[in-house]
């Protein structure tokens, strides 16, 4: 990496916070053009897809290509399990996740709030709590641990309902 292209990457984030998304993806290519394998170019050409096209088949390219080029960098990983939860892909977001545990720069309190959200949206709320508990035990982040007591309660208030036996609730399950 030399300073034009860091030099350039800093403009296009600059774009970004400008809502010139036409200009930051110019540049973003520019880069990868010089170098291929620069992962913040890669992440946030992957945003742009995901975000502003909502081309989750190119975005995937980006974070993925993100991640092989630099495993340490954490952005893409973010980004990737988000695709992942849109699509309801959640047996390749565990696996994901569970990759995702092996990587040292990536908050464990999140990796696990990501295990809770599949648990949540299959209907799981034992086990979703059981996540939430642990990425809260995991956070040295206040407004995280009131974040993840939060999702505990709101998983408690849906097993509550749950019990209730209502003929007409029922849960997705993948």
């Amino acid at each position: 990496m030399n300073t034009r292209t860091e030099e350039l990457y800093l403009e296009a984030e600059a774009d970004i916070r400008s809502s010139n998304f036409h200009e930051a993806f110019r540049k973003y290519e520019e880069i990868l053009y010089e170098e291929p394998d620069y992962a913040p170019a890669h992440n946030s050409l992957g945003w742009i897809y995901k975000t502003q096209f909502e081309n989750f088949q190119k975005a995937e390219v980006h974070f993925k290509a993100a991640i092989a080029s630099d495993p340490l960098y954490p952005h893409p990983y973010f980004h990737m399990a988000s695709i992942l939860v849109e699509l309801e892909r959640f047996e390749e977001l565990r696996e994901f996740l569970d990759r995702c545990l092996g990587i040292r720069t990536l908050d464990k309190s999140w990796v696990y709030f990501r295990y809770g959200m599949v648990a949540e949206l299959r209907g799981q709320f034992s086990e979703a709590m059981d996540w939430y508990r642990k990425a809260l035990l995991q956070t040295m982040n206040n407004d995280k641990v009131r974040d993840y007591q939060t999702d505990i309660e709101r998983c408690q208030t849906k097993m509550n309902i749950g019990r209730q036996n209502k003929p007409w609730l029922g849960f997705r399950r993948k």
